[in-house]
């Protein structure tokens, strides 16, 4: 059985992480699950601990954070998940039948929003779209074999698109794939926030980003949602 490793970059992420790492947890055995924490000032660290992660600590920003977490990773396969996103049940098996195909590199899982607030229905019923023009985000589930992920080079150090950048050299390698099984992350982005200017913002970002525009540049006008919080 080909050996997965889960892994989970977190920055004061103790609300959402126990209920993230439970429901990997309850997929099976053979499952690796690592938390690369940036920073956490927060008790997510005590919450990963006692939930039986391997944690391991990097510098924060969460490209860095998940090729961190890759090379301490042991499993044949990588799948990072972000702290707020819970896979359904399906999911470990279609990565399994679907890296049997040789030709498969890696792959990412249909997006869910949790909530019934119109901002997480409109996102539930985008997200289908956007695949079908190319963008895949990293809160889809991204899987892919591990001497794929060496062999590209892996996440690189950016601040902001670091998911689109992998994919688009990932799918140079050979046939990523969308499955039907899905993972359900959490609207708390939506909260407290105007959702037309934050997804206008972020439309303009990523147009910019396709231009050619330094990530490093674009990180000074996007705000994490941890930072809202504050």
């Amino acid at each position: 059985m080909i050996r997965v490793s889960v892994i989970i970059p977190t920055l004061n992420e103790a609300v959402s992480l126990k209920t993230t790492i439970d429901a990997v947890k309850a997929l099976g055995e053979d499952i690796e699950i690592i938390v690369v924490d940036g920073g956490s000032r927060d008790e997510t660290i005590l919450v990963a601990e006692d939930s039986g992660a391997l944690v391991i600590s990097s510098e924060r920003r969460r490209g860095t954070q998940m090729h961190a977490g890759a090379i301490a990773a042991n499993g044949e396969v990588l799948w990072f998940l972000h702290a707020d996103t819970c896979p359904s049940p399906e999911t470990i098996g279609q990565i399994r039948t679907t890296l049997a195909d040789t030709e498969s590199v890696g792959g990412n899982f249909t997006m869910l929003f949790d909530g019934d607030t119109r901002p997480a229905r409109f996102m539930t019923w985008l997200y289908p779209k956007l695949r079908r023009i190319g963008l895949v985000y990293g809160d889809s589930g991204i899987f892919v074999r591990r001497e794929i992920y060496e062999g590209i080079g892996g996440f690189k150090p950016f601040p902001l698109f670091e998911d689109l950048d992998f994919v688009r050299r990932l799918r140079r390698e050979g046939r990523f794939v969308n499955l039907s099984a899905s993972v359900t992350t959490s609207s708390r982005r939506f909260e407290r926030r105007s959702f037309l200017l934050m997804f206008s913002r972020w439309s303009f970002l990523q147009i910019l980003f396709w231009l050619g525009v330094s990530p490093y540049f674009l990180a000074r006008f996007y705000r994490p949602v941890r930072d809202s919080k504050k």
